[in-house]
């Protein structure tokens, strides 16, 4: 199976060595070429001048036009898929670690996606956590469109948006089937989001919400997809450098409980 996985990133980063990936830099259309040998998304059909809003889907969406493969997928500079243990990743380091195309060849031929395990928020479902520490109004405006333009998936959306736990980060490996009818469903649906959020006032962190939305949304399809027959694989994710756990603990804590929203990454 001839298997593609971006890895999106916007600056020079260690790359996995396994030829299944592809270093793409994001947001090219506005930046000088990174050196080494990465691929841009401002090449063929593209969004690449979206990125300060899409983040990473600038990456998906030059995938999804412009590759010619069986499968494929994204991964970022910083995070990926492992299906390593604890004691392997630890002996031999993250960049080792990372999933092969002979074990992402193996679930694909099990699996129509390989998507992230889950992340759990545990005392709140996603929608509240969004409204906490962003802005629910993204989110709501998601619903209305999708009550527009594809009404079927709103009981998806009501489900998706009660978890307390969801696949994030826009990482998934699929089937190209499935990985095309995702986008083209996600873009329709972000394209009309866009138009109708005045960012107005808006830093550069929270621009990028288009690419937070993504996340719960990719939950919303998954959900509907499930019904449909879809066959997922979890798998867990890695993270290349140190995550700043306490900080993102005490900024959690004060956008729940003291309204005060991030406004910055972690």
């Amino acid at each position: 199976m001839d298997i593609k996985i971006i890895v999106a990133t916007h600056k020079n980063y260690e790359m996995p060595k396994d030829e299944m990936y592809l270093p793409l830099q994001v947001g090219a259309e506005d930046h000088l070429s990174l050196d080494g040998n990465f691929y841009r998304d401002n090449t063929g059909e593209n969004i690449s001048r979206k990125n300060p809003t899409y983040c990473e889907l600038t990456g998906l969406f030059w995938a999804w036009k412009n590759l010619e493969c069986d499968a494929y997928g994204l991964v970022h500079y910083r995070r990926g898929f492992t299906n390593k243990s604890k004691s392997f990743i630890k002996k031999n380091g993250t960049f080792a670690s990372v999933l092969t195309y002979d074990e992402a060849d193996r679930l694909l031929c099990d699996y129509d996606m390989i998507v992230p395990s889950k992340r759990k928020y545990y005392i709140e479902s996603l929608y509240d956590h969004y409204a906490h520490t962003l802005d629910a109004k993204h989110l709501d405006v998601a619903k209305d469109v999708i009550g527009e333009i594809c009404p079927e998936y709103l009981p998806y959306v009501k489900k998706a948006y009660k978890k307390k736990w969801g696949y994030m980060f826009n990482m998934f490996i699929g089937k190209k089937p499935y990985a095309d009818a995702y986008l083209s469903w996600l873009f329709k649906i972000l394209f009309e989001v866009e138009i109708r959020i005045d960012t107005e006032g808006y830093n550069d962190f929270q621009k990028r919400y288009i690419g937070r939305v993504s996340e719960i949304l990719f939950n919303v399809w998954i959900e509907k997809q499930l019904v449909d027959g879809l066959r997922i694989c979890e798998v867990n994710y890695l993270s290349m450098e140190e995550e700043h756990m306490g900080r993102k603990a005490v900024a959690f804590l004060l956008a729940k409980f003291f309204g005060k929203k991030y406004k910055e990454s972690f």
